[in-house]
């Protein structure tokens, strides 16, 4: 075991770290049911350690009939029972923290499943509290300019309840129901889940959809004046109550439209920085800088305090939202030109899939990662680059399990294969037989050995997470030069 670390006192610690995106259930099952599980992570905390970041992201672990991936959360102050106790996690947590390493979990703020509690009651009687808890309509008619989030599946924002006799809102899959942020008692309920797991020590809340909190007619519902009020509530409510804890919001949007995110250094502390990401791949493509150059540009000043998160790949598609309809057909057209690669408005592929297994392209773009102005969110399994399985529905094919080794189940599990949540992957490019942390650990040239030499250099130069760039101007334009200074570092 490496030797433990204390954690850093800065307050402004989300600035240098570097972030590491773990899904529970695919990471490591310890009590061999074919699920990942808080044990099996917490057995694998050496290993994220040996990557040098100081920061773990943890995709939704509570209570949930899983069937969007834990973001359709039934109890938001328990365990999903594949996962543990919470007692499990208290442990998870003393040893992350004992190793230097912050905990970042997620807080669903917009919706809940529809088998939560209060929906429950919702819906059964209409003149429960928890009827005001949620969205309803007797027709659909209301907010017609929401547009809708997931094209594939959903054709109308509302879906009737035939228990309750009425429609309810939902900008997502219909069995997550919008809570109704107009209702007070709605805000108070969300800042008392803060308040559990922020008293548990997590170290951090990604705030999950954060910009559809709000309806309001005549809108697209979506970044309203109501939302950045209750975020700057929220965050006077997290700083009253604890020390060196961050708020990052799930916001994606242009630039401009999540500047208001971080409010005056009063609302949340990061932001992803959308537009940028699928821009990395087309300037990769095109052998052209402008695409990077001109989003930063439009990339407005944030407030002092405050940080982009930056990201290749995470547990969603490679979303196009934030592209013109010219550039999606066009990354389409290079990136996902088998349908099934293609999911909502984007592409459900892995990070070394995209980049046909290129070893230099990965180093690239991780490079960008690493001296763009922005902390840096790696995903599980890329800094082995892992594949995809386009055959598994939805995102799922970016979701398969961490391949450890070679042995059965890619290390992840002892279970028969045939209870594993998700089979690994086994094609003859990415198939754990090949591509596994063993193998990678042993090997000094490979792109794990690689990435953890970078994270090195990355750590040890501060002006990476808190410089400012600017940008040179060289005649070809397929060099990309820019110079980042801080406190006389350059």
């Amino acid at each position: 075991m490496l030797l433990p670390t204390p954690l850093t006192t800065d307050r402004d610690w989300y600035k240098d770290c570097i972030i590491y995106e773990v899904s529970v259930r695919s990471f490591f099952d310890s009590n061999n049911d074919g699920n990942g599980d808080i044990p099996g992570l917490t057995s694998q905390l050496d290993y994220i350690q040996s990557l040098r970041v100081d920061c773990i992201w943890l995709l939704p672990f509570y209570s949930s009939p899983l069937r969007d991936g834990g973001y359709d959360i039934a109890d938001f102050r328990n365990l999903h029972p594949d996962y543990g106790t919470i007692h499990d996690f208290e442990h998870f947590l003393e040893e992350a923290h004992r190793r230097g390493m912050r905990v970042i979990t997620e807080l669903v703020v917009n919706h809940t499943s529809d088998q939560h509690e209060w929906f429950i009651q919702a819906r059964s009687d209409p003149n429960s509290a928890y009827r005001d808890y949620y969205v309803w309509s007797d027709n659909e008619q209301r907010y017609p300019d929401a547009r809708i989030i997931f094209t594939d599946t959903e054709r109308s924002n509302w879906t009737w309840d035939h228990e309750a006799g009425q429609y309810f809102w939902h900008r997502f899959f219909s069995h997550q129901p919008d809570l109704n942020y107009d209702n007070l008692q709605v805000q108070q309920e969300i800042l008392d889940v803060c308040a559990f797991w922020l008293d548990l020590g997590v170290d951090g809340l990604r705030l999950d959809a954060v910009p559809y909190l709000f309806e309001r007619e005549g809108t697209n519902c979506e970044n309203l004046v109501e939302t950045h009020e209750f975020l700057k509530k929220l965050r006077a409510f997290v700083d009253a109550g604890w020390e060196n804890r961050m708020l990052l919001a799930e916001a994606n949007q242009w630039p401009e439209d999540v500047l208001p995110y971080f409010g005056d250094g009063n609302e949340c502390h990061m932001a992803f920085h959308f537009p940028l990401m699928p821009r990395l791949f087309m300037a990769l493509r095109r052998e052209d800088r402008y695409p990077i150059s001109e989003i930063l540009r439009q990339t407005p000043e944030i407030p002092a305090s405050a940080q982009w998160c930056l990201f290749l790949r995470n547990h969603d598609e490679l979303t196009l939202e934030m592209v013109t309809d010219e550039e999606r057909d066009y990354l389409y057209y290079e990136y996902a030109k088998d349908p099934r690669m293609r999911v909502n408005i984007g592409i459900r592929r892995r990070l070394a899939p995209l980049v046909e297994n290129s070893f230099r392209r990965m180093q690239l773009l991780y490079l960008l990662l690493f001296s763009l102005p922005g902390t840096p969110a790696i995903y599980y399994g890329d800094e082995i680059g892992m594949g995809t399985n386009i055959y598994l529905g939805d995102r799922d094919g970016v979701r398969t399990p961490m391949q450890w080794s070679g042995d059965r189940n890619a290390g992840f599990s002892r279970a028969d294969p045939q209870k594993l949540y998700m089979p690994p992957i086994r094609d003859p490019l990415y198939g754990y037989e090949g591509i596994n942390v063993e193998a990678q650990e042993r090997t000094p040239t490979s792109l794990l050995q690689w990435i953890k030499r970078v994270i090195g250099i990355r750590k040890h130069y501060p002006v990476f997470g808190r410089g400012s760039i600017r940008f040179l101007h060289p005649t070809t334009r397929q060099v990309l030069a820019f110079i980042r200074e801080h406190e006389g570092t350059r």
